[in-house]
């Protein structure tokens, strides 16, 4: 396989606890330290921008992806390795998703569910087989788990799709879950 790459889907805020943005940052400095490609939202900003710092800092490779309308929001561009600019938010979650070979979804609010549930809903089609990561630092996405249990157990989802989301409690534990997945 050529040099992969991972996705990072998270929040455009830090949040509340610090353990957030360090979890960010030590998610960059290993992807990098494994030699894959970070693909964000190309924001300069929250956990998103700590995660491509993080990998630049430490020698890797980024690929930004930031649609027109939140250039002047997010900042973006700056310092990338490459960068692409999309019309929409739609085509930007495509491109992202194109140019990976795993997702990673750390603490984000509203757009990082959007994310998710994209790339989870076209895993549950069978349009691809790429594995889904939630970086649960401090039992952040412990609600979303059992909500998915939730719709499990009142028959709007098969067992299978619990399966499609795998939990790590960090980013030690992601870059060991990653290295078997891409290998």
């Amino acid at each position: 396989m050529a040099r992969a790459a991972v996705c990072v889907f998270c929040g455009a805020r830090n949040g509340h606890d610090p353990a957030y943005l360090a979890a960010a940052e030590e998610t960059g400095r290993m992807l990098a330290g494994n030699g894959w490609e970070v693909v964000f939202g190309a924001g300069d900003i929250g956990l998103m921008g700590a995660v491509a710092r993080a990998a630049q800092g430490a020698g890797g490779r980024t690929l930004g992806v930031i649609p027109e309308h939140l250039l002047g929001r997010e900042g973006g561009g700056r310092d990338l390795t490459r960068h692409v600019v999309t019309e929409t938010m739609h085509e930007r979650k495509k491109v992202m998703f194109m140019n990976s070979h795993a997702i990673v979804v750390l603490p984000g609010g509203a757009g990082s569910l959007d994310e998710l549930f994209e790339v989870l809903t076209w895993r549950q089609l069978g349009l691809h087989d790429k594995p889904i990561f939630l970086l649960n630092i401090n039992d952040y996405w412990t609600p979303l788990l059992q909500l998915v249990d939730h719709v499990i157990a009142h028959g709007f989802a098969d067992d299978s799709l619990r399966g499609m989301i795998r939990e790590v409690a960090d980013a030690q534990a992601l870059g060991t879950a990653l290295r078997a997945a891409l290998s």
